[in-house]
């Protein structure tokens, strides 16, 4: 079953994913006669919740966190030269005042380019792990869908989805994450350490 799909998200710290529809394709054959049998997915969100695409996903962020430290610490410096500009303004001779202030000019300038260079890679990345995953999944979708007689599977998360409700017993979302994590033989991602646990707190001492 062939598919042309593209994710959507939004991810921390100033990059964001664009979005894009899902297409999916017409029947290659005339639905077989008898009692239609219809189930919905949220597919992209079973994209990105199995093991797989978890760690994917993470490990992108990964990859990006130093250039996003780095976005960071210009646009505080900026900030910071700014303010001290801003103070000292009034001391300063017009040429250094000039100088100083094309400084900071060009550092936004470089932080504005540097950003949407980021964002735009960010998101090429994003869409290509999520293109060759959703490609996968879509094939364990489709051995499901045969195995299990369905003659009608709708996307209930697309914006235009004519979905407007359905039994949560038709719902096989789960139902395919597990199946993927099942072939793909990816481990569940670590869980997150915990936070320590307070102290209680003391009684307070009679006196």
């Amino acid at each position: 079953m062939k598919r042309s799909l593209a994710l959507i998200a939004t991810l921390a710290s100033g990059l964001v994913l664009s979005a894009a529809a899902q297409t999916l394709p017409a029947p290659a054959a005339a639905a077989p006669a008898g009692p239609v049998k219809i189930a919905v997915i949220a597919f992209q969100a079973a994209v990105a919740q199995t093991n797989e695409g978890q760690r994917n996903f993470a490990d992108l962020q990964k990859k990006y966190s130093p250039k996003r430290e780095q976005l960071r610490a210009l646009a505080e410096e900026i900030d910071t030269e700014t303010k001290q500009l801003q103070a000292q303004g009034d001391k300063l001779s017009e040429a250094v005042l000039a100088s100083r202030t094309k400084a900071i000019e060009d550092k936004k300038k470089q932080l504005q380019r540097d950003s949407e260079d980021a964002q735009n890679d960010f998101q090429q990345e994003m869409q290509e792990i999520y293109n060759t995953l959703a490609s996968k999944v879509g094939d364990v979708l489709a051995s499901y869908e045969q195995q299990q007689g369905y003659t009608l599977v709708l996307d209930y998360a697309q914006q235009q989805s004519p979905v407007l409700y359905a039994q949560p017993s038709t719902d096989i979302t789960k139902i395919i994450i597990d199946a993927y994590n099942v072939k793909s033989g990816v481990p569940p991602p670590p869980a997150p350490p915990a936070a320590a646990p307070r102290p209680a707190a003391k009684p307070p001492v009679a006196h």
